[in-house]
């Protein structure tokens, strides 16, 4: 009797490639620093007196930029740390050191998405095309620090707090120092949910000598470090909101962004991790849009009553 010929498996075509390098790089994830990003367009706007006609199509860019500047850090994140993440058993299963992606498709995704970014900062203006080398450069080079810096958190928060700042300067073409506030709001913000965030890792980071809050002070002692930081960025968007003269929408934004962050701490003990994700995913998602939600409208009413 004839046996049938084994059917060889095929590699994934193209587009399952492509979603998995969505997953790879927790594509959803983009809504944390989006909002923030797009506050700091309106804030601009508002500032600037621009026709709202105008503002659409910089929105749009500015978009593709964030989304592409995000993904392209991402995935060399995961080309970076491949071999670390496959030591790590929370990251082990992580598609690069699982084998469902190869280094060489993602370095061609992030070329993809580094190019599509640059030409959406071209499409901005002149200064955020010299700009944006820059900030591509501040986004790769987090990778990297965990490896002789504790300060990693820090660097990863100031590549997300960046954003608010180029998107004021993709709308009004030059950069007020005043957006500097939502820009120190962002980094402590991140910072400071990455800190919870890596207490997950504290006896891989120790054993393999990486750096992190910690494995350097502990986790107790880690989300002391969170919890400060939390309070600092209200007290950022608090001197944003004065300094901009913004309205009591504004003002109810940072109490709701208080109050969740305050929820967010009440999930996470130095004894008891088990909430993680709920605070790192669902509140610091909630903390994003939320923010966006109260300053747009308060932004927008600002603008019609002027």
């Amino acid at each position: 009797m004839q046996q049938a010929t084994p059917t060889l498996s095929r590699p994934p075509a193209l587009w399952r490639r492509f979603v998995l390098t969505l997953e790879m790089i927790r594509f959803e994830h983009s809504v944390f620093a989006l909002p923030f990003a797009l506050t700091g367009a309106l804030l601009a706007w508002r500032q600037a007196g621009y026709p709202a006609a105008g503002l659409w199509a910089r929105l749009g860019w500015i978009l593709v930029a964030m989304v592409t500047a995000r993904s392209a850090a991402m995935a060399f994140n995961r080309v970076l740390d491949a071999a670390i993440d496959a030591r790590n058993p929370r990251t082990s299963a992580r598609h690069i050191p699982a084998g469902l992606l190869s280094r060489s498709f993602a370095w061609g995704f992030i070329a993809v998405t580094s190019v599509l970014f640059l030409l959406a900062a071209g499409m901005l203006n002149p200064l955020c095309l010299k700009l944006a080398p820059l900030a591509l450069g501040v986004v790769f080079v987090y990778s990297w620090t965990k490896r002789f810096t504790s300060l990693s958190h820090v660097v990863l928060g100031f590549a997300l707090g960046i954003a608010p700042a180029a998107a004021w300067i993709a709308v009004s073409g030059s950069l007020d120092a005043r957006i500097g506030w939502l820009t120190a709001a962002v980094t402590l913000w991140t910072a400071g949910f990455d800190i919870i965030y890596s207490c997950q890792d504290y006896e891989f980071d120790r054993r393999e000598g990486l750096f992190s809050l910690p494995a350097r002070l502990g986790i107790a002692g880690a989300l002391g470090v969170a919890r400060l930081f939390h309070l600092a960025m209200i007290a950022c968007l608090a001197a944003l909101a004065w300094s901009l003269a913004l309205g009591p929408l504004a003002w109810a934004g940072v109490a709701a962004v208080a109050a969740l962050l305050l929820w967010e701490h009440r999930l996470v003990h130095s004894d008891d991790l088990s909430r993680v994700d709920a605070a790192f995913f669902t509140m610091n998602g909630w903390v994003s849009v939320l923010f966006f939600v109260f300053w747009a409208a308060d932004i927008l009413i600002l603008r019609l009553r002027s």
